[in-house]
């Protein structure tokens, strides 16, 4: 499936602000996946999809969530995280996307997990530091994402984390696992 293709059937599902993200993020994508050696065409297309639930009603993606023997602990965490696990599974229900790296970024996008692909790290951190997204420090992330992978995604999830421990909000065990491994790639890096 091509870029045109694939904008085409994500368009009915997001309005037009989330829309002009998704394609600030799918161009992220293809840029780092560009700096880092990723396909580009998986890159496109996880970006591409990566909302493609986002909108759906609760009732459905909890139904989803159940019916497809999600973790049921998402059930227990904010909604806001559901959307990525969801649309992993409707874009291969829906779309036919099979491509189990592509389902697994689009899983991952809003959480991260200890163990993750560098397909997986562009996605999360495309979603992050797309053009459109305007906050204090992105700018560096920015910079070093055009460098260090590892590095920019430590930088993006430890602000999360930040943010949501500020507000003192749940944070998902999977993100934790996240901070924690690419604190350890980091240190090793640097030993």
């Amino acid at each position: 499936m091509d870029k045109d293709q694939a904008l085409k059937l994500v368009k009915p599902h997001l309005n037009e602000t989330r829309y002009d993200h998704t394609e600030r993020v799918m161009e992220t994508a293809i840029t780092l996946a560009d700096v880092f050696q990723v396909n580009q065409e998986e890159a496109m297309l996880a970006a591409v999809f990566h909302d493609y639930a986002k909108y759906r009603p609760l009732k459905e993606m909890v139904q989803i969530i159940k019916d497809f023997q999600l973790p049921e602990d998402l059930l227990s965490f904010h909604h806001e995280l559901w959307h990525g696990p969801v649309a992993s599974i409707l874009v291969e229900t829906e779309l036919g996307i099979d491509n189990q790296a592509i389902k697994d970024a689009i899983y991952w996008h809003t959480t991260g997990h200890g163990q993750m692909t560098n397909l997986e790290k562009i996605i999360y951190l495309a979603d992050y530091i797309e053009p459109g997204r305007h906050f204090p420090g992105l700018d560096i992330i920015r910079k070093v994402a055009t460098k260090n992978l590892d590095e920019a995604c430590f930088m993006a999830v430890r602000n999360s984390m930040t943010f949501l421990l500020s507000r003192e909000r749940l944070i998902y065990p999977e993100t934790l696992n996240m901070y924690n491994q690419l604190k350890r790639n980091l240190e090793e890096l640097n030993s």
